[in-house]
């Protein structure tokens, strides 16, 4: 959930408006966002959005903030080419004001003077940011990495980073996510000598799965099929859509006769296909899932075809990339991963990258951002061995508010934050206790405790139904289950003539008995669910 504020008095500048994908404990959850809650309390003072580059981690959020908080947003062409299909999406693309942006731009808003800073990522377009205040210059770096030979041939801009440096910084936000790995990461050129290889050895169908977004891989991938006279056929919807912006904007070189659409699969010879597929991270609806199963339409992999994932497993997702390996060695067919065959590197900077991003800049203070704590550590130490004093270095936790002049750094108080849990496919946000309602029905299970009452007499009707699903087996514990049901007698029994009229005092007189029941019994907390019935 990247985002930022960065503030000098009434004067506000936004960073990013990512999201999250959800961890497994947050079921049916599509994604999660950052609470907005400081930025709408200080609506008068927003004065922009600055993206720092399309990944969904950084863009994500932007169509609910712009539908509580509409402000111009400024990005390079790419980035707002990815950004417009999700503001259309939601509906949010007509009434959003969006500014092109290029390295070197600058922008002025009350105090604020914002200057573009092109950077290398896995992502064309990727810009850092230089904010100056009259407290001095913060400098962000968005993600990054010193790729030497971009494909793009647009290399991270030495020369304004090293003026700045020269000027003085008051603080650098840098990129932590590979703060632990030693030396450089690799270029992108890598990856298309060890795909190279890989075009070579395949004799016949070749499956490449990467990122949508990751347009330089793609570029290789079509470059490669262009000399190796195969044709390449897109799979998976957010991927087509991206090639599409991308290919529109300038950034795909797409060679006339190389593409050619799912429904030609068939007249095309197996040895003469490659596949870019989405889904490289076992998404279970995504194409490479599907193709793994035999359930892609038009296409399918088999005995002597090669499986490429380019693509970093993201943590968390180990044991479904896995799943689908196994699924395509299953079928006969040849996996090329990033483990043994180096068909991905990564965008982040490495530890060697960062201390020369330091060094260029030479700040006053030292904040690490992207990463998890460890690596925000692990980036403060490399700091301390450029020279950056300790006490100048703020490992700084989500809504801290950084209080930042020439004399001292400091956590100046907490923010509102939080997070927003959106279900897309189920009508838009969730409240935090239906996830804690899902997470206890899939851990406890479900307790449905039936009552029919004649409403004449007071009376219960026959004997309640208690029906059980997900806690115990009812052929289990029979003698528990019918204990239970003796408990909801006995708790109906004890309601008086007033309390027995009124269906939702029995409902709660109900729940309360059982919940103690269960607990004290079994040691358990299903979710009770009485349904009173008057007949």
């Amino acid at each position: 959930m990247n985002m930022m504020a960065v503030r000098y008095g009434d004067d506000i500048v936004v960073v990013d408006a990512g999201l999250m994908f959800p961890r497994e404990d947050l079921l049916g959850v599509d994604y999660v966002i950052p609470d907005f809650a400081y930025l709408l309390e200080n609506r008068d003072k927003v004065h922009a959005v600055f993206l720092t580059h399309g990944h969904e981690d950084h863009i994500g959020a932007l169509p609910y903030l712009l539908k509580e908080l509409p402000v111009p947003v400024y990005a390079t062409p790419l980035t707002l080419g990815f950004a417009r299909g999700r503001l259309e999406e939601n509906g949010v693309l007509d009434e959003a004001e969006l500014i092109d942006v290029e390295a070197r731009d600058t922008w002025d808003f009350g105090d604020l003077h914002v200057e573009i800073l092109n950077m290398t990522h896995s992502i064309a377009d990727s810009i850092g940011l230089a904010i100056t205040s009259p407290a001095g210059t913060v400098i962000m770096t968005g993600d990054f990495k010193l790729d030497s030979a971009p494909l793009d041939r647009q290399p991270t801009d030495y020369a304004r980073l090293s003026h700045y440096g020269e000027q003085g910084v008051l603080a650098l936000l840098s990129d932590s996510t590979n703060s632990e790995r030693p030396g450089f990461t690799p270029s992108e050129t890598r990856v298309r000598k060890n795909l190279e290889q890989i075009f070579h050895a395949a004799r016949r169908k070749i499956v490449v799965a990467c990122f949508a977004s990751s347009i330089h891989r793609m570029q290789i991938v079509i470059d490669l099929a262009r000399e190796f006279g195969k044709r390449v056929i897109v799979i998976g919807r957010s991927m087509r859509q991206n090639i599409a912006i991308a290919s529109e904007l300038g950034y795909l070189d797409i060679p006339p006769g190389v593409m050619a659409d799912v429904s030609e699969a068939h007249a095309i010879p197996d040895r003469d296909q490659v596949i870019l597929s989405t889904g490289s991270q076992g998404e279970p609806l995504a194409a490479l899932t599907k193709l793994a199963f035999g359930k892609q339409k038009g296409v399918s992999v088999g005995e002597g075809d090669s499986v490429v994932i380019s693509a970093r497993v993201i943590t968390g997702n180990e044991g479904r990339v896995s799943r689908l390996i196994n699924l395509f060695c299953r079928r006969g067919a040849r996996v090329y991963e990033e483990g043994g065959w180096n068909v991905h590197v990564s965008g982040h900077a490495s530890q060697e990258e960062q201390k020369i991003m330091l060094n260029l800049t030479r700040p006053r203070y030292f904040i690490p951002i992207h990463g998890e704590y460890r690596q925000l550590y692990a980036h403060a130490l490399l700091a301390e061995e450029v020279g950056i004093p300790r006490d100048r270095i703020l490992i700084a936790e989500t809504g801290d508010v950084i209080h930042l002049n020439d004399e001292r750094i400091r956590v100046d108080g907490k923010a509102a934050v939080g997070r927003r849990i959106i279900d897309a496919g189920g009508g838009g946000e969730l409240d935090e206790d239906v996830i804690g309602d899902r997470q206890r029905l899939s851990e406890e299970g479900v307790v449905l405790a039936v009552v029919v009452i004649d409403k004449s007499s007071g009376a219960m009707k026959g004997a309640p139904e208690l029906v059980i699903r997900g806690h115990v087996q009812e052929n289990e514990g029979v003698d528990f289950l019918s204990e239970a049901r003796r408990m909801v007698v006995d708790t109906f029994d004890e309601c008086t003539v007033e309390e027995r009229a009124d269906p939702a005092v029995v409902t709660e007189n109900i729940r309360a008995a059982l919940k103690r029941y269960f607990r004290k019994g079994a040691g358990t907390r299903p979710m009770i669910v009485p349904v009173v019935i008057d007949i």
